[in-house]
């Protein structure tokens, strides 16, 4: 069973930093896409930040030149870098796997789109 685990949320002032992280485990082939999204209270998710197998990244305009997404692939983590925080990141962070490839109880690979349970992250001002 494929299972995506965030760590590393907390409780910053505005001005610091945290890391985020994500293990996805399991019976994984590979995956396409790591990202980190975030959900603030009463609005909708949002896009934070995304990077390919093969590196590529794209952030969303409120976070960049702050926040810097990493992965690695040997070990199905991702990170995310949080610098600079303001009061306006605080949300839940999810973690998502785009195009995860597993072996199923059948031999077979599926490919299937997974989220973490989310972590939360306040910015006290």
């Amino acid at each position: 069973q494929v299972q995506l685990v965030e760590s590393g949320g907390g409780l910053v002032q505005a001005g610091g930093s945290l890391r985020l992280s994500c293990a996805a485990s399991g019976s994984i082939v590979s995956i396409n896409v790591m990202g980190w999204y975030r959900q603030a209270p009463g609005k909708q998710r949002e896009l934070v930040a995304i990077i390919s197998s093969g590196g590529i990244t794209n952030y969303a305009d409120s976070v960049k030149g702050r926040f810097t997404i990493s992965r690695d692939n040997a070990k199905n983590t991702v990170y995310l870098q949080m610098n600079s925080l303001k009061p306006e990141d605080t949300a839940v962070y999810y973690c998502k796997a785009d195009r995860l490839k597993y072996w199923n109880s059948g031999g077979g690979v599926k490919a299937s789109d997974y989220w973490g349970q989310g972590t939360q992250v306040t910015v006290s001002s």
